[in-house]
């Protein structure tokens, strides 16, 4: 059972994996059932590249797709974002933890950086009455070490 699973979970963050995929899959969140022609035009790709990204969503269990006449259609399936879900949350109380002592040092480091910050040298001010600040001053050399 638990190498099934890990099958499943593989082909599911395999399939996630995927920028143009994970497009997809939001695309039939936000609008249901589909068809491919619909799903394809914001991708600019071809019709068989575009069939290889559903033809894993389809592997993964992530897509049914549903032919009626000329049209396929596609709709998102729930159950194995589920699983995935599962799975992530099953570490999430381990990450929480590792993420909030991060945070806690981060915190006191900033903190301490702020107390032992040596104070920054004043330059003398200028003996010109000149609002401006003075130009660097430029080198007498030629060749590749002289700037424009």
């Amino acid at each position: 059972m638990v190498q099934y699973q890990d099958a499943t979970l593989d082909r599911v963050f395999g399939a996630l994996a995927d920028p143009t995929r994970r497009k997809v899959l939001e695309s039939l969140g936000q609008g249901g059932s589909l068809a491919v022609s619909e799903l394809a035009e914001p991708h600019g790709m071809s019709l068989p590249g575009f069939l290889k990204h559903l033809r894993v969503l389809e592997d993964a269990g992530l897509i049914a797709r549903n032919k009626e006449g000329r049209v396929v259609s596609c709709e998102l399936s729930a159950a194995p974002m589920k699983a995935a879900a599962a799975w992530m949350q099953r570490y999430e109380k381990f990450w929480t933890d590792k993420l909030d002592a991060l945070a806690r040092y981060l915190y006191q480091q900033e903190e301490l950086q702020t107390w032992n910050k040596p104070a920054s040298p004043k330059s003398p001010p200028s003996s010109s009455r000149a609002s401006t600040p003075s130009r660097r001053k430029r080198s007498g050399a030629r060749g590749p070490t002289r700037r424009r």
